[in-house]
């Protein structure tokens, strides 16, 4: 069984709709309901959408504003999912895994409507389908908690040492880790190496290629 992150494994979502233009969309946002004392200024500068969210759901748990924040990032998600740029080799992968018999589930951060719009324009929904789990309304159980890996062992009655998680950043670490599953980092550069191996990850490629080639080895 193997558990994917989505963005950056599967595609960098944020491609052409740019990550840093969604956060500040919201924070601009925030700002025009008089709410911009609600993040402190690291987080306002972090520009990271995920970062707006939580900060606010901390501040304002489950409120109103939470929800119709949360729904103007899932929008903006839907907006990148149209631009969003393949890994390369993701997809003959998940469909060379999921052709010799691997189950294949998607645990991540992001919308559970943006993965499948994003599946559905590549043909690889059915790779996965039903067994995508992302973020809920429940936002402090995003990674790194391990809430949505859980999640899909126990939909899909697999033991944690029996699956592979495949993450991009250390909070994808984190999430493995407690849930005492396996962990295979992906890096698409050198910055997001150095922060897994800092993170403590063991196993981190540059490419899923090799991936791919030793899977049709056997």
């Amino acid at each position: 069984m193997v558990l994917w992150d989505f963005d950056g494994p599967i595609c960098r979502l944020f491609a052409g709709h740019k990550a840093e233009r969604v956060a500040a969309g919201l924070v601009e946002w925030l700002a025009g309901r008089g709410l911009h004392g609600l993040l402190d200024d690291a987080e306002r500068e972090a520009m990271d959408p995920h970062g707006v969210l939580r900060a606010v759901d901390r501040r304002h748990p489950g409120s109103d504003l939470v929800a119709e924040l949360e729904a103007r990032l899932t929008k903006e998600e839907l907006r990148a999912a149209a631009s969003a740029l393949p890994t390369a080799y993701a997809d003959p992968l998940i469909r060379t895994w999921t052709a010799v018999g691997s189950r294949l589930a998607i645990t991540t951060n992001n919308s559970p409507r943006v993965v499948t719009a994003y599946l559905d324009t590549r043909g690889l929904t059915a790779c996965f389908s039903p067994h995508i789990y992302g973020r809920t309304t429940e936002l402090h159980l995003l990674k790194p908690d391990p809430h949505c890996l859980n999640r899909a062992l126990s939909a899909m009655g697999a033991a944690p040492s029996d699956a592979l998680m495949i993450g991009d950043s250390p909070s994808d670490l984190t999430a493995a880790r407690d849930a005492g599953v396996p962990f295979l980092g992906y890096a698409r550069n050198e910055q997001k190496g150095k922060l897994l191996r800092e993170a403590g990850a063991e196993c981190v490629v540059g490419s899923l290629e090799p991936l791919l080639l030793a899977l049709r080895r056997r």
